[in-house]
């Protein structure tokens, strides 16, 4: 049985529990397959989780980050991704998060994500694609009961304090792939 090895990406200050290898850009570029290789050598992955990283990230680097997570993860490993999700209702939020946004963070955001454009570039690295929390495009709000042990994303339905007394103050989109 494989023991183990989880990464969390761009979190160095976020607590997620024992057995997590936290990291941040200047100790893995997710998109450089030799900052990979330096680091886990032929070893394996059986989770991976970046929280609000991949919006950051210019489109040709997210290809490679994509294609990077997929060979970096063992057969049945699962990477849990967390990002502003583009078709949150909310003119507000959308405001916030937006590329160039007013939000904390947002003058450095590359892409604002829906469901679909994700899903789709996780698939084309060769990930089978489970959608966890996310807007479709008529403003309604989907979302499946996770897992913590795919690490815990804050800015969650579940555990942003924004979202109060059924009112979702704050979400994400949330996917997970599955290496097959």
């Amino acid at each position: 049985m494989l023991k183990k090895r989880k990464l969390a990406i761009g979190s160095s200050k976020v607590k997620l529990g024992e057995g997590w290898i936290l990291s941040e850009y200047d100790a893995l570029d997710a998109s450089k397959a030799s900052d990979w290789q330096r680091l886990f050598g032929d070893g394996r992955l059986t989770n991976i989780l970046a929280e609000h990283v991949w919006e950051h990230i210019p489109d040709e680097e997210t290809r490679l980050s994509n294609q990077n997570c997929y060979d970096w993860l063992a057969k049945g490993g699962r990477i849990r991704i967390a990002v502003p999700d583009g078709n949150n209702p909310d003119k507000e939020y959308i405001e916030w998060v937006r590329v160039g946004g007013s939000g904390i963070g947002a003058d450095d955001h590359k892409i604002l994500y829906t469901y679909d454009v994700m899903k789709s570039r996780l698939e084309k690295a060769g990930f089978r694609v489970e959608l966890l929390e996310y807007w479709d495009e008529n403003g309604k709000f989907h979302y499946t009961d996770w897992a913590l042990d795919g690490g815990k994303i804050n800015r969650s339905r579940r555990y942003d304090p924004r979202n109060q007394a059924d009112k979702l103050g704050y979400t994400s989109l949330i996917v997970e792939g599955i290496k097959d």
